[in-house]
């Protein structure tokens, strides 16, 4: 049997910055952001809280015109691989750098770590298409339907 093997990464968190988007020399889109998640535990011994960020630099193809939708603070749902590539600097040093190449990005909604139920906390955007679904489809997005509050009048709101 031969062996198996998995790359996949998820991550939910806020953008750290604003999202630029670059092309290579034969017109490929590069779209680069890094995304900050949080964890939070409780000292055993203080019986403080503690709570550490991780910053992730994400790198997503061909998709030129979502710089504008990744902005500072956005919560977002990347999935990808985990990539470790290396180069040499100016100075000839071997240098060495893990990124996320992201197959799908999604906006979740609010801005940064407010945690409130804002607007659009429930518009899930998505700002990429997974590669499977890309093929034949119109560019453009599926009519959301909201079926909560159908029905629902002011005299069924207890308060």
């Amino acid at each position: 049997m031969a062996s198996r093997s998995v790359n996949k990464c998820i991550l939910i968190g806020h953008l750290g910055r604003d999202a630029e988007t670059k092309f290579t020399p034969g017109g490929a889109a590069v779209t680069r952001f890094s995304v900050a998640t949080n964890r939070r535990w409780k000292d055993q011994q203080s019986g403080e809280w503690k709570e550490e960020t991780d910053w992730t630099n994400i790198v997503l193809w061909r998709s030129e015109n979502l710089s504008q939708y990744l902005t500072k603070g956005k919560q977002v749902y990347v999935e990808g691989r985990i990539q470790t590539r290396s180069y040499e600097d100016k100075d000839g040093k071997k240098v060495y750098s893990t990124e996320v190449v992201a197959d799908d990005v999604i906006l979740l909604g609010g801005q940064g770590g407010g945690g409130g139920r804002g607007g659009d906390e429930y518009s899930q955007q998505p700002v990429s298409m997974p590669r499977g679904a890309r093929g034949g489809q119109s560019s453009q997005p599926a009519a959301q339907h909201d079926d909560f509050g159908q029905g629902i009048t002011d005299d069924d709101v207890p308060f």
